[in-house]
């Protein structure tokens, strides 16, 4: 089964925001501002791009979406950092409808419409544990059953960290969250033009079966100024702590993501 795991890149898509704003042009200046992409890249660089580069399962597509109206100095910023990573491909998409727009990206990397597919969604400024890809897939596997019987199969790997980078290190919280929109994926029968992104993901256990494993961490999630799902003003603020040398190599031997490259960056 061919695996395709997809990421936004500050793409200014019509729906699919917590933030409203009038059109395209006002919500491309919002997603542009110099110190909003300042902090996005850093989250990138630092947190999202080690997890995916060092995935013990190597044989997955990873497409980033960006819009087709991002600033060149931000375009060849983000190809500069990619392009060392095999399995990263880059779709420049114009601004449109929030799920047809990913819905035809994972497609247009789906090598074969007739043969199921397994998708996961992810965020910029997250990460997820190098096995993921590769717990993915055994999963799968272990449900071949309940896949040729359904278009979609959730799967859901709940417990990981609340994190924030900066140029201390990293602060962190364990946590456990079902259906939280990273380390998430499902299974997409043959012929289905539907993707994980034509679904909500707190709701996927709504549409179809759904199955949560207990352990272990499998994501760190980007606690950030510029989160979109922590713009309201009664959203939670969880307790984080700066990691010690011990927690900063639980995270490096997990995640690949080395609190000295934080420090360096955020500096």
């Amino acid at each position: 089964m061919q695996i395709i795991g997809l990421c936004r890149f500050s793409y200014p898509a019509l729906g699919g925001f917590q933030v409203e704003h009038e059109g395209v042009e006002d919500r491309s200046a919002y997603l542009y501002r110099p110190e909003r992409m300042e902090e996005r890249f850093r989250h990138f660089e630092t947190i999202m791009l080690p997890s995916i580069a060092a995935q013990t399962e190597t044989d997955f597509t990873f497409v980033i979406v960006i819009g087709d109206n991002l600033p060149e100095k931000y375009q060849e910023r983000l190809f500069d950092l990619c392009a060392p990573i095999k399995h990263i491909t880059i779709q420049a998409h114009a601004p449109a409808d929030h799920r047809e727009t990913m819905q035809k990206a994972i497609n247009a990397a789906r090598m074969r419409s007739d043969a199921p597919c397994l998708q996961f969604r992810h965020d910029d400024d997250d990460a997820i544990a190098l096995t993921f890809v590769e717990e993915f897939k055994r999963a799968a596997m272990d449900c071949r059953p309940l896949l040729e019987r359904n278009k979609f199969v959730a799967f859901d790997f709940p417990r990981g960290y609340v994190v924030r980078p900066d140029a201390q290190g990293l602060h962190a919280e364990e946590t456990y969250h079902p259906f939280w929109g990273v380390a998430l994926g499902c299974s997409v029968a043959p012929h289905i033009r539907k993707s994980i992104m034509n679904f909500a993901h707190g709701r996927m256990g709504r549409f179809m079966p759904s199955i949560s494993f207990d352990k272990p961490v499998m994501y760190l999630r980007g606690h950030n100024d510029f989160n979109d799902s922590r713009q309201g003003p009664n959203v939670s603020q969880p307790k984080l702590t700066l990691l010690d040398a011990d927690g900063e190599q639980m995270i490096r031997d997990t995640f690949n993501v080395d609190a000295d490259h934080i420090r360096a960056v955020f500096a």
